[in-house]
């Protein structure tokens, strides 16, 4: 097993139209105003920028991400990542009765070094602070789905 390789899984049921929902998360540039952990975003170009993130633990993430698919028929929105961590991360937004289920998947290698070198007694603590980090997410993204 690859201790520095990690499989994520998050499920956000949202009280707004699938369109809304795709409409806010097709717009990485605005994650900081809704999502703390996203610290930048910088845009490269249409399909590539550069997130900073940061979540409970002490330590700032950097990757590039590069949009793989852009799909508002199937609801699905794909990177790719390099940096801190490389990988793919994918949001899947389907309507769920009145509302939206947006499900995010994630599966990264991380590279940074401090991280690899606390890999095995870490795990269980990169793990919750994925999780917390994903929670407060999905409190920023209710409170701004309000706001709209």
């Amino acid at each position: 097993m690859d201790w520095s390789r990690y499989r994520f899984r998050s499920l956000w049921s949202l009280p707004a139209s699938p369109e809304t929902v795709y409409a806010v998360l097709e717009r990485p540039e605005d994650y900081p105003r809704w999502w703390p952990q996203v610290r930048t975003v910088t845009r490269l170009d249409d399909t590539t920028g550069v997130l900073t993130i940061r979540s409970v633990l002490p330590y700032e993430m950097s990757f590039t991400a590069r949009r793989t698919r852009h799909d508002p028929a199937a609801g699905i929105l794909e990177i790719a990542m390099s940096g801190d961590i490389t990988g793919w991360a994918r949001w899947t937004v389907t309507a769920d009765g009145a509302g939206t289920l947006a499900r995010y998947d994630q599966v990264v290698d991380v590279h940074k070094p401090l991280l690899r070198r606390l890999a095995v007694p870490g795990r269980p603590l990169f793990r919750a602070n994925h999780r917390l980090m994903m929670a407060a997410g999905r409190r920023g993204l209710l409170r701004y789905l309000e706001a709209v």
